[in-house]
C-alpha cells in the first residue's frame, strides 16, 4: 500500500527522496511526507496530497541533508491529512519513522503509553511505534535501533518500517513483516531503500531483500548489518535487479495505463519467450518442472488470488480442466485463509499476485504451508515475498506495471497459466499431438494478433464517448470468456468509477436483465466457439429490451453485426486463447471513458497498486 523511500550516503538525500516518492505514488497518494537530518536538525515536512504538494511546500525551507525518509501514503488508520501523514515523530523530536502496514494491537499499546504521559498528535497506528520506541529508548537505556527492535516484540501485524534519530545522524535502522522492503547498496558507500525496486534502479543494481522480523542497521562506517527479532546477526543475500530504469517511464504515452496496454504483445511475448517452441512441439516452465508430476497427480490445485489476479485464476481454471482434466478450485485468498479449508500433502496451492506482497495471499500461503500442502506461486516482481516464500513457481517477466489497475499483468499470468494448462496437460495424455502443436502455434501468434486488436483503438474510443456518461454497465461472456467479462467490469469501475457487474452470458436472465433499458451499456464477449449461439440467443434477448450491446466478435462475423449497437472485431483464434484478446478492448474501453470522465486513470480514487494490508 503506503510506499516507503530513504537514503543515506554523501549526496543531497531530499531530492532523491522525493524522485523516489514519485515512482512509488501508484502505492499510495493520500499525503505524503519527509523527514531530513542536517546536522543536529531533524527538519520533517508533510502535507495531504500528492508528492508534488508536499516538494512544493518543503522546497521553501531547509532540504539540507545526508540523510532522509520519504513516504507516500495510502490512508488505513486515520483520514488524509497534514497530521495523519508521515513521518511520525518522537514527542521530543529526536526520533521520526515511516510506516508500511497495520498494527493490529495499536490501541492497546496506546493506552498503555498514554498512561506513561505520551500524547498523541494523529489518529495513525504508526505513531504508537515511535512513541514506543522513544519509550523503551529511555527507559532500557538502549539507542533506537535497539529499542525499536525490542519494540516490535510488543507489536502484532504487518510491518515496513525505517527510522532515523539526530543522535545517530549516520544511522538509518529499517525492519520488515510482510509487507515488502529492499536495500540498495551504492558504490559510493551510500544505501538506498525501498518499498520495491522502481526508486532505487536508477542508483545501484545491487539489493538486498528483508525478510520477515529481519531488521536492517545502515551505519555509513560500519555498513550494512542484518539482525532478526531475537537479535541474531544474518549474512545478508545480495541480488542484481533486471529492472530497466526506461521501464519506469511513461515513453511518450499520456498514462502508465496506455503505455502498458500496449506493452502487452511485448509483455505476453517475454512470458513464453524461451518457454515453448511451436515447431519442435515442446513447453517448458523451469520453475514449476519439478512439480509437474505433483500437480498431475494432486487431489486437486487450488489457486489463490485478489482481484484481477483471481480473474487470471478463473481463466486458468477453464483452461487446466479442459485441457489437463485436473480438478481445479479459484478462491478469494481474503476469504481462503479466514474459512478453515480442507487442505493436505496432496494438495497443491498456486498463488497469482503481480506484485508477489499481496498480504491476502501471502497469508493463504502460509496457512497451506501449514497443513503441508505443495505451495507454488505466479508473480511479476523477482524478489518478492510469494517469490521467496513458495516451493516453486513462475515469473510472468511483464516489467513494471505502474498504472493501479492491472492490465498487462491480466494477460502475463493468463498466458502462464496457458503454458501451465499445455504442459500438464501433454505430459498427462489428456490432449492429443496434434491439438497440443496447434494451440502452441497459436498462442505464439499472439502477440501479432494482440497489435492488430490495438489498431481497433480509435473506434473504441468513439464507442467510449457514446457510453462515458452512463450509470451502470453490464459485462457478459461464457467459458473462459466469463473471467474477462468480470474483468472489464472491474477496470471499468476501477479507473472511470461507472458501476459495472460481470456475469455469465447465461445468468443475465437470473436477475441482472431486470435492469436492462435503453440507457443499460451491456458488453458482450460474443467470439466464434462452442457457446456461440448461445450468446447470441443471450444478445437478442437484451435487444428485445432495448439495451445497448458492444460486442466483441471474431473478425468477419456477420450474425451478431446485425444485432448489436456496435462490435469490435478481434482476430481469429483457438477459444481457449480468446481470453488474452477480447481483455484488450475493454481495458481500452476503460482507459478511454475515465480520461473522457476527466479522471486519474493511473491513480484512481481509494486504489493503491500493491495490497500489503488486509
Amino acid at each position: 500500500m503506503c510506499g516507503i523511500v530513504a537514503y543515506i550516503g554523501k549526496k543531497e538525500a531530499f531530492p532523491i527522496v522525493v524522485k523516489g516518492l514519485k515512482r512509488l505514488e501508484y502505492r499510495g497518494y493520500d499525503s505524503a511526507g519527509v523527514a531530513l537530518l542536517h546536522g543536529d536538525q531533524l527538519n520533517v515536512y508533510k502535507k495531504a496530497g500528492k508528492v508534488s504538494v508536499m516538494e512544493e511546500f518543503a522546497l521553501g525551507q531547509d532540504v539540507a541533508g545526508h540523510a532522509g525518509i520519504g513516504h507516500t501514503r495510502w490512508a488505513t488508520h486515520g483520514e488524509p491529512s497534514d497530521v495523519n501523514a508521515h513521518p511520525h515523530t518522537s514527542m521530543d523530536g529526536k526520533i521520526a519513522l515511516i510506516h508500511n502496514g497495520i498494527i493490529e494491537n495499536y490501541d492497546v499499546l496506546k493506552r498503555e503509553l498514554q498512561n506513561q504521559g505520551y500524547i498523541f498528535k494523529s489518529e495513525t497506528d504508526t505513531e504508537v511505534i515511535v512513541h514506543l520506541v522513544d519509550y523503551i529508548s529511555k527507559k532500557e537505556h538502549v539507542w533506537f535501533g535497539e529499542a525499536l527492535r525490542l519494540a516490535l516484540s510488543q507489536v502484532h501485524g504487518a510491518y515496513a518500517i525505517v527510522a532515523i534519530s539526530k543522535e545517530y545522524p549516520n544511522r538509518l535502522v529499517a525492519a520488515r513483516k510482510s509487507s515488502p522492503l529492499v536495500v540498495g547498496i551504492g558504490a559510493e558507500g551510500d544505501f538506498y531503500l525501498a518499498s520495491d525496486a522502481t526508486p532505487i534502479v536508477e542508483y545501484t543494481k545491487k539489493v538486498v531483500y528483508l525478510d520477515d522480523e529481519e531488521i536492517a542497521v545502515i551505519d555509513l562506517e560500519e555498513g550494512l548489518k542484518l539482525y532478526n527479532i531475537a537479535d541474531q546477526e544474518r549474512t545478508p543475500f545480495f541480488q542484481q535487479l533486471e529492472m530497466e530504469l526506461e521501464a519506469l517511464e511513461k515513453g511518450g504515452y499520456e498514462h502508465f495505463m496506455l503505455k502498458e496496454i500496449h506493452e502487452q504483445p511485448r509483455s505476453i511475448h517475454d512470458c513464453f519467450r524461451g518457454r515453448l517452441n511451436a515447431e519442435e512441439a515442446w513447453v517448458n516452465l523451469g520453475g514449476l518442472r519439478d512439480y509437474e508430476q505433483k500437480m498431475i497427480t494432486a487431489n486437486r490445485l487450488i489457486i489463490v488470488a485478489c482481484g484481477t489476479s483471481w480473474h487470471a485464476g478463473l481463466v486458468g481454471e477453464y483452461l487446466i480442466e479442459d485441457l489437463a482434466r485436473i480438478n481445479v478450485e479459484v478462491e478469494y485468498a481474503s476469504e481462503f485463509r479466514y474459512r478453515n479449508p480442507i487442505l493436505n500433502e496432496n494438495d497443491v496451492v498456486i498463488a497469482i499476485s503481480q506484485s508477489g506482497e499481496t498480504a491476502d495471499t501471502l497469508a493463504a500461503l502460509e496457512l497451506a504451508k501449514s497443513k503441508g500442502a505443495t505451495i507454488l506461486g505466479i508473480c511479476n516482481v523477482v524478489g518478492s515475498s510469494i517469490s521467496r516464500l513458495t516451493d516453486g513457481g513462475s515469473y510472468t517477466h511483464a516489467g513494471p506495471e505502474i498504472g493501479v489497475a492491472s492490465t498487462k499483468a491480466f494477460t502475463a499470468q493468463v498466458t502462464v497459466l496457458t503454458l501451465m494448462a499445455l504442459s500438464l496437460a501433454h505430459k498427462k495424455g489428456t490432449i492429443s499431438e496434434t491439438h497440443f502443436r496447434t494451440l502452441l502455434a497459436e498462442l505464439e501468434a499472439i502477440p501479432e494478433k494482440v497489435k492488430q486488436v490495438l489498431e481497433t483503438d480509435a473506434l473504441i474510443e468513439q464507442i467510449a464517448a457514446e457510453y462515458k456518461d452512463a450509470s451502470n454497465a453490464l459485462y457478459l461472456g461464457r467459458g473462459s470468456s466469463f473471467p474477462v467479462a468480470l474483468e472489464g467490469a472491474l477496470k471499468l469501475k476501477e479507473i472511470s468509477y461507472i458501476h459495472a457487474e460481470g456475469y455469465p452470458a447465461a445468468e443475465m436472465k437470473h436477475g441482472p436483465i431486470a435492469l436492462i433499458d435503453e440507457n443499460m451499456p451491456i458488453f458482450v464477449i460474443a467470439t466464434q466457439g462452442n457457446s456461440y449461439e448461445k450468446v447470441v440467443s443471450n444478445i437478442q434477448e437484451v435487444k428485445a429490451r432495448k439495451g445497448k450491446v458492444i460486442a466483441v466478435v471474431t473478425e468477419g462475423d456477420i450474425q451478431v453485426r446485425e444485432m448489436a449497437d456496435h462490435v469490435i472485431e478481434i482476430p481469429e483464434t483457438n477459444e481457449f486463447l480468446v481470453p488474452l484478446l477480447a481483455t484488450i478492448p475493454f481495458q481500452l474501453l476503460s482507459y478511454h471513458i475515465a480520461v473522457m470522465r476527466g479522471c486519474n486513470v493511473d491513480q484512481p480514487r481509494n486504489l493503491a497498486k500493491s495490497v500489503t494490508v488486509e
